[in-house]
């Protein structure tokens, strides 16, 4: 039988994909590509974009479309066998994508486009495409002798392994934990909606009782709305230690010594590429210019928030004292009381507000949003190749014509990550039979339906995560630039790619949108204004103390990259605990390992690139403060976002494209202001 993933598909056979094909696949495309490669460097004398860019653009998607969904499998239907073909996987491509960077005929290819008459008339995106690889080029150590070359290479597998097997050790840690509660009288406080999730997971581990996992629709309601403190208390200590030395399950999954290699092995890139740390290595292809300016940035937001989170933290303690008998609060106790004051105070609560956000009626008022900014709209397919019963596809249409598509996967299950996220299956690019569409995924992992009889009712901050996902699928999908390694997200500076996520999400707190993004399961009809009003005054409860929980987590990434010392053994947890006393109002318990899961750094593309969250806010606040002054669904504007934003990707740098819709540089204020800070 053919191996499927060798047929560039209309979109990925995952019916057919079993872990056998993968290694088969991986080795046999990425070696057709070096003799392809190999042919092409002899034999082009005069390069041009046509005849060797374009080409190179080919095999390189055919390896994309190829790996797309192996690598999308491995994070919603992990298996035993899939994960070791997808590590071997990883290796194989690890070492080709460095052989590339490190092709000296390709090197000097681009080089010759770049310095000739010809460049001049090529277009934005393939100028940009040019000028991204030669960045590409210098930091895979073309300029590397032969010996420091095969070490950058051997370190770039190494690397890869290592994030791989953080990765693991997470999924692992976070599966292996389980508290089973069989007397429900403990559950006291819980919502039926939350217990429903905890008896499912019992059911489906044949177990009598209520299942508690560190998944997040077990977790987060548990830490919300659990009135028993002990188990409270258990459930953040086995979260809170996950994949570390210390905890219920200590010593399994361990990443401690994964971080310290991965370090090292990072700042030995950066010494061979001539650079003082990996934070540099980081810096090379985003908007912030030095270490200094994300510094200076990180330090003056926590500067304008750390005293009101101070007050918010010394409101919640006297709280708890007051209504709840809690002399000292601890950390198991923050999510807690903080639901209870807000209810308190406002008189709302995340699951007062989930009956009126069920799945379907939310999607709807998803796609009405960005039908009204963007002039687009969806249309569901039924017949589709799909890897599980829950996922959907949808088409996106303009002008009564296709422009993309994109799967959603939308609740938690067994093998399957934590989180939510966007990626690409394919990209939008010019090619020989006519133009290539786009497709993406989104996943989330939101509470799934408990019956027939009732769907899946989201909280308001699910809403929020599903608009933010949907942003970032926006950006890929409606792209209108032709060119694959600047289409959509792709060549997007790293600290400017949550600016759509971030974006989207305002709509979420918006009266003239939620009254058609909400919709009571039941009755249909939309958020009553008296629930609404309050949710509107409750929107920055808190705010501070999330802000800094944010730079807690970005100063610790960057400073620790900028950093690292292998001499020093516990630098690690001192630059921690060093950003707590900057930045943390919550105490910390002695066991507090967050760093050993912390994939977004360890395992994902965020390295010295946490920042970027708070760096795109700014963005993301102050693009819509234009939405605010014209109109939230100003056809103009939405326009304008579309056309300078969302359809250029990684096209032009950044900050032009910012500068083109908003008229000017971006200014920290609207953030401020939209988080009620002052």
């Amino acid at each position: 039988m053919s191996n499927p993933l060798l047929q560039t598909q209309v979109l990925p056979p995952f019916e057919q994909i079993e872990a056998e094909h993968v290694v088969p696949a991986v080795t046999e495309l990425t070696n057709r590509n070096r003799q392809r490669i190999a042919q092409l460097v002899k034999e082009v004398e005069e390069p041009t974009w046509e005849n060797f860019i374009a080409p190179l653009e080919d095999w390189a998607d055919e390896l994309q479309q190829a790996w797309s969904p192996v690598g999308h499998l491995s994070y919603v239907k992990d298996s035993p066998e899939l994960r070791e073909a997808y590590k071997e996987s990883i290796q194989l491509l690890s070492a080709y994508h460095t052989e590339l960077g490190q092709n000296r005929g390709l090197f000097e290819g681009y080089t010759k486009i770049r310095n000739s008459d010809a460049f001049k008339q090529l277009s934005q995106a393939q100028q940009q495409t040019i000028e991204n690889a030669l960045i590409d080029f210098s930091l895979t150590g073309i300029g590397l002798p032969e010996a420091e070359q095969k070490e950058f290479a051997e370190l770039a597998s190494q690397l890869a392994e290592l994030s791989n097997r953080f990765q693991e050790n997470v999924l692992d840690a976070t599966q292996g934990w389980t508290l089973l509660i069989e007397d429900e009288a403990r559950l006291a406080g819980l919502p039926e909606t939350a217990k429903g999730t905890l008896a499912q997971n019992a059911k489906l581990k044949e177990q009598t009782g209520w299942l508690i996992n560190l998944e997040f629709p077990s977790y987060l309601p548990v830490m919300t709305y659990c009135d028993d403190g002990d188990i409270r208390k258990q459930v953040y200590l086995a979260q809170i230690t996950r994949a570390s030395e210390v905890g219920p399950n200590a010593g399994q999954w361990d990443n401690t010594e994964t971080i310290r290699h991965l370090l090292e092995g990072r700042l030995k890139k950066a010494k061979l590429l001539n650079y003082d740390n990996f934070a540099q290595v980081s810096l090379a292809k985003k908007m912030a210019e030095d270490e200094g300016q994300v510094l200076a940035f990180l330090d003056e937001l926590a500067s304008k928030s750390y005293p009101q989170a101070q007050r918010e933290f010394s409101e919640l303690a006297a709280f708890a004292q007051e209504h709840l008998g809690l002399s000292e609060l601890q950390p198991w106790d923050v999510t807690y009381v903080a639901e209870k004051l807000k209810l308190h105070q406002y008189s709302v609560s995340q699951e007062e507000l989930r009956p009126y956000f069920p799945v379907d009626q939310v999607m709807k008022g998803l796609f009405e949003t960005a039908s009204r900014l963007f002039g687009v709209s969806f249309q569901q397919a039924t017949d589709f190749e799909s890897y599980h019963p829950d996922v959907r596809y949808y088409q996106v249409m303009k002008d009564g014509d296709p422009v993309a598509s994109f799967y959603l996967d939308m609740y938690a299950r067994e093998g399957k990550k934590g989180g939510a996220w966007m990626d690409d299956c394919r990209i939008r690019r010019r090619t020989e039979a006519g133009l290539q569409l786009p497709v993406a995924y989104l996943v989330c992992n939101f509470t799934a339906p408990l019956g027939d009889d009732q769907p899946s009712l989201l909280t308001h901050n699910e809403v929020t995560t599903l608009f933010h996902e949907f942003g970032h699928g926006l950006h890929h999908m409606l792209t209108q630039v032709e060119v694959s390694e600047v289409s959509g997200i792709n060549g997007v500076a790293w600290d400017a790619v949550e600016l759509p996520s971030q974006f989207m999400e305002n709509y979420c707190w918006q009266p003239e949108a939620l009254a058609f993004i909400s919709g009571h399961y039941e009755s249909g009809e939309p958020l009553p204004k008296e629930l609404l009003d309050k949710m509107l005054a409750a929107k920055n409860f808190g705010s501070a103390m999330q802000m800094v929980r944010q730079l807690e987590f970005a100063l610790f990434d960057f400073r620790l990259h900028a950093e690292f010392d292998p001499g020093e053994a516990k630098q690690v947890a001192s630059i921690m605990d060093q950003v707590r006393q900057q930045v943390s109002v919550v105490p910390v318990v002695p066991d507090n390992r967050f760093q050993n899961a912390f994939s977004h750094i360890f395992a994902g593309g965020y390295a010295a690139g946490y920042y970027s969250y708070k760096w795109a806010e700014v963005l993301s606040a102050d693009a819509f403060s234009l939405f605010e002054e014209k109109g939230i669904f100003d056809p103009a504007t939405g326009t304008s976002f579309r056309d300078n934003i969302l359809a250029k990707g990684g096209s032009e740098p950044a900050m032009n494209l910012f500068k083109a819709f908003r008229g000017r540089e971006p200014e920290v204020e609207p953030l401020l202001r939209h988080s009620g800070i002052s």
